[in-house]
């Protein structure tokens, strides 16, 4: 029977798997080598050896209302996209209010993971750790809950690049950039275009002489913003939206989804265009990045050739002298040190897991990496799903299917995602968010039942469906079914604009608002299109009545985000 569970890690993983074994009547007891709370969203001035490093300007990229737990909403005067300081103290807040700090061992390592001698019997774990002070100590537990996170170990490409050996500048990863101080005045190049790569270029082009952002396939970019200055995330993940990419053919939603983007600037003539549709990867999501390519500040250029004694050589030919600094933004090697290595049998070395969650060569489930997965969407509601899961797992409560099948599971969704993620192990690590979601949820018994909402609540049903994700929808029934879900959903939006409420301005006339004939029609048009849209390339016909619905494109976006932001 599974009692005492042992947690890897303080931060928000750490906390909220903290938080759902508490509610399940276990005893957690967390081992976290720092001195605080917070994990990677705790600042550092000087990155830690083997830990997580955030730099001095770092905003979320998720909105409060969908990135916050589903029975902790946060405080409605802060502002929409935080400052990691204020993350920071949310998570502050959450672990005072839920009682955490007394279950957490503050500066003690894990130092091994291991199974007892007598596993296949009772599937538990002798856990290794050391202190501050150097005392070892070994412990037994029932179950193991890895939170310690995969931005500890930054990879560092150097032996893709000739000539690496011999320059003379700083060879930097964006692991241990801190702030543009450093670089006032002097020639920088930025590898890599990610969520880091884009914030690290755009903030260095302020006060460096010359910045180039260099970038093997290039990114779609989006800002925070939607229409009317309302948060992205709150717009575009809804239900309505998820169901519409599911039923509307690709072609034909990638084709919206570009036109809207080049609508703000050409992604061409920005040389940011990437190969690949605006929608089968992560958009990097940046609102200053393309200012500052308009500017002349940053300078976006091909992927590294090689380097040469105080210059760099680009792929198409190009040669930039007297290049002081080179941070290399090209992600994090995933190591877990602790766990044993006979773990990792993917084809990279990497862990191979079911639902990106489960280990499936483990006799017993007794085990789960919290965290391990890329989606579009938040991480922190998809990891507290993750622990209602896995903590039902761990009880009995819920049965994980053979390892037979976990493995022909793994590898199917694998192969669906190579399609548009090329690296096998990048492709290991996509989820669809809502669906992924969804299923976790239906496994705890706490999805929402979109029918009887329907039913029994019609208000909320409009609410749920068509407005955000927001994580308060899988607090409504079920398992761990929060009294106030349904007050979250209701106040969501009141939420979301609190904090632009700092001045009195005048109110609007009211004006009745008719769903006019216009987009009917287009609307209309856009079904017809899409009921005989071919699934490879446009016909003739399609690509004019594409043109003319790309006219009314930016009225039904406008019209949509009017509709949505009142739901």
């Amino acid at each position: 029977m599974v009692r005492r569970v042992a947690i890897v890690g303080a931060g928000s993983s750490g906390l909220v798997c903290m938080k759902v074994c508490a509610d399940e009547g276990l005893e957690p007891v967390c081992f976290e080598s720092g001195d605080d709370i917070g994990g990677l969203w705790n600042f550092k001035e000087s990155p830690i050896p083997e830990r997580s490093s955030i730099y001095r300007s770092l905003v979320v990229n998720t909105s409060k209302e969908i990135m916050c737990f589903s029975d902790f909403p946060m405080p409605d005067d802060y502002p929409n996209y935080m400052h990691h300081s204020q993350l920071l103290q949310y998570f502050r807040l959450y672990a005072e209010h839920f009682h955490l700090l007394r279950y957490i061992h503050f500066q003690t390592t894990v130092t091994r993971v291991q199974q007892r001698p007598d596993f296949s019997l009772s599937g538990q774990w002798e856990v290794a750790t050391m202190s501050r002070d150097g005392d070892e100590e070994r412990h037994i537990f029932d179950a193991v809950m890895v939170c310690s996170g995969h931005y500890t170990h930054p990879a560092l490409p150097l032996t893709d690049f000739q000539g690496h050996e011999t320059f003379s500048g700083q060879l930097l990863h964006s692991w241990d950039y801190k702030d543009a101080d450093a670089y006032r005045g002097k020639r920088v190049v930025v590898v890599g275009i990610g969520n880091s790569g884009g914030d690290v270029a755009a903030e260095i082009s302020r006060s460096a002489e010359k910045t180039f952002l260099s970038t093997r396939q290039g990114a779609w970019v989006i800002g925070r913003m939607a229409g009317n200055g309302l948060p992205l995330d709150m717009v575009g993940i809804t239900r309505f939206n998820n169901l519409l990419l599911q039923l509307l053919p690709k072609t034909l939603v990638n084709w919206m989804a570009e036109s809207a983007l080049n609508n703000k600037y050409d992604h061409r003539l920005y040389g940011l265009k990437p190969k690949h549709r605006a929608l089968e990867r992560r958009p990097l999501i940046n609102d200053d990045l393309p200012g500052r390519i308009l500017q002349g500040a940053l300078v976006m250029k091909p992927n590294i050739r090689e380097f040469k004694k105080s210059g760099v050589v680009f792929e198409d030919g190009t040669v930039e002298e007297t290049i002081d600094t080179v941070i290399f933004c090209t992600g994090y090697n995933v190591t877990f040190s602790f766990l044993p290595s006979a773990m990792s049998d993917g084809p990279g070395g990497e862990l191979i897991l079911f639902k990106r969650l489960f280990p499936p060569s483990l006799q017993h489930p007794t085990l789960a990496i919290m965290g391990l997965f890329q989606a579009k969407g938040p991480i922190m509601p998809t990891v507290e799903m993750q622990a209602r899961w896995a903590v039902r797992v761990f009880t009995g409560l819920s049965h994980l299917p053979s390892k037979e099948k976990m493995l022909e599971v793994v590898e199917s969704e694998r192969r669906s995602n190579i399609q548009r993620y090329p690296c096998p192990r990048q492709a290991a690590l996509q989820v669809d968010y809502i669906s992924y979601l969804d299923y976790m949820a239906k496994e705890v018994g706490a999805k929402p039942s979109l029918l009887r909402l329907l039913l029994r609540d019609p208000v909320l049903w409009v609410k749920v469906f068509f407005g955000p994700c927001t994580p308060y929808q899988y607090r409504l029934s079920g398992p761990g079914q929060w009294a106030g879900a349904r007050h979250a959903i209701l106040t969501q939006w009141d939420r979301v604009t609190k904090p632009f409420r700092t001045r009195v301005v005048p109110e609007p006339k009211a004006t009745k608002f008719v769903l006019c004939s216009p987009w009917l029609i287009t609307f209309g048009g856009a079904i017809l299109i899409a009921m005989f849209l071919s699934k490879d390339k446009f016909t003739p016909t399609l690509q004019h009545s594409y043109q003319i619905l790309e006219h009314s494109n930016v009225f039904l976006r406008d019209l949509w985000f009017t509709i949505t932001s009142k739901i």
